[in-house]
């Protein structure tokens, strides 16, 4: 076991030709280590009628309403108007929903449905402010929107401003082949047909789309999944057992990613999210605690990809499967997390890995002090989610 006097032994001697090496430690730690305030894509649900299009969107009204600019960000903390946003956030939710309907003719020049070439003007039918949310987590809204059609049978188009970051958009009441797409940097939707039937999305489309989604859950927005991957790394920079490792947590949470999306296995994330938060801690303290890959560790690592893959499937849950290519669109997806999981791997190597991993102080100088930093991001985020579901 080892002692914090040890510890701070060891971070003391973070000097020579190691203090290059741990400032980009420093730079892959803390740049994922804020979460308080982190962004994710809307969630939103458009219903076509013949003659009325309806929209719900479901969203944290706080960062629209401060005017930040979310493309491209992935914690409002990081904004200008952050101290706005968390004004904001301080109302209670009579407050905030009498605001948006105050700013609603700013923020409804932000969102766009068109039919046939014309702008249809939107109507806000309803603001759905939660009055009870932990402190720590983003408070998500739903607004709800209607607009007249134009007559004739003229698709529909769905565009938001770039600010408001990416957004998932999902069509209901369309049947199986409903329409689905993940839009970021302000992109437009295809056209959407009315009526009961979209047109269907092409196969290759539909795995591009779910590739990129899971690669963007890995990079940038990946913060607990990159500490878990660099602690794997940090612990041995040797090919092999490094590649068992990642193959071990690759194949568990690939198993629960495929269950829970199907619905054989459903465990809240109340419960999944602090415990991903321990085994990062967990991981790093075995980093610390021993001088060699045991062979009971790629079986703990396996456990713990079980719990990173239920992780997945929350974000995955949210936007859903492509209609008609659904094995094809969670294949993709998985591909996309593997893409991003060894881009983190290769780049760790490449700055750390190549230049100081066969040194003799690289475990005194690197390796145990990047896991300390790495373990106490994992128990300063399980102390959290669990104080956030109590407060």
């Amino acid at each position: 076991m080892i002692h914090w006097n040890e510890v701070t032994t060891r971070l003391r001697l973070l000097r020579g030709k190691s203090s290059a090496a741990m400032a980009l430690i420093l730079i892959l730690v803390f740049a994922t280590a804020a979460q308080a305030h982190e962004t994710r894509p809307a969630i939103a649900d458009l219903d076509i009628g013949q003659t009325r299009a309806q929209l719900s969107i479901t969203l944290p009204l706080e960062a629209p309403l401060a005017e930040i600019d979310l493309d491209g960000i992935t914690d409002t903390n990081d904004a200008p108007q952050a101290a706005q946003y968390d004004q904001l956030r301080a109302l209670s939710a009579p407050d905030l929903a009498a605001l948006v309907r105050k700013d609603w003719p700013r923020l409804s020049g932000k969102i766009t449905l068109e039919s046939g070439g014309v702008r249809l003007p939107l109507s806000l039918t309803g603001v759905d402010v939660p009055a009870d949310i932990a402190r720590d987590l983003p408070r998500d809204s739903l607004l709800s929107i209607s607009a007249a059609l134009p007559p004739g049978d003229a698709a529909v188009t769905f565009a938001w401003d770039a600010d408001l970051g990416p957004i998932v958009l999902r069509q209901i009441g369309a049947g199986p082949e409903g329409y689905t797409a993940y839009l970021t940097s302000g992109a437009a939707s295809d056209p959407i047909p009315r009526g009961a039937q979209a047109a269907p999305t092409s196969a290759t489309s539909s795995f591009l789309r779910y590739l990129v989604l899971g690669f963007e859950h890995i990079i940038p927005k990946g913060t607990d999944h990159i500490l878990f991957v660099l602690g794997l790394f940090f612990f041995s920079t040797k090919l092999r057992p490094l590649l068992v490792q990642i193959t071990a947590f690759t194949a568990a949470h690939t198993v629960t990613l495929a269950l829970a999306i199907f619905g054989v296995v459903s465990v809240p994330s109340g419960i999944v999210e602090p415990l991903i938060a321990l085994s990062i801690a967990y991981i790093a303290f075995e980093n610390i605690t021993l001088k060699q890959i045991t062979p009971w560790r790629t079986f703990v690592v396996f456990a713990f990809g079980l719990l990173h893959g239920l992780g997945f499937a929350s974000v995955l849950g949210d936007i859903g499967l492509s209609s008609g290519h659904a094995l094809r669109s969670l294949l993709a997806f998985n591909i996309g997390v593997e893409i991003g999981q060894l881009s983190v791997i290769l780049l760790a190597y490449g700055l750390i890995g190549a230049w100081f991993g066969q040194k003799p102080w690289y475990r005194t100088r690197i390796a145990i002090p990047a896991s300390v930093m790495i373990g106490l991001v994992g128990v300063y985020w399980f102390v959290e989610r669990i104080v956030g579901q109590i407060a």
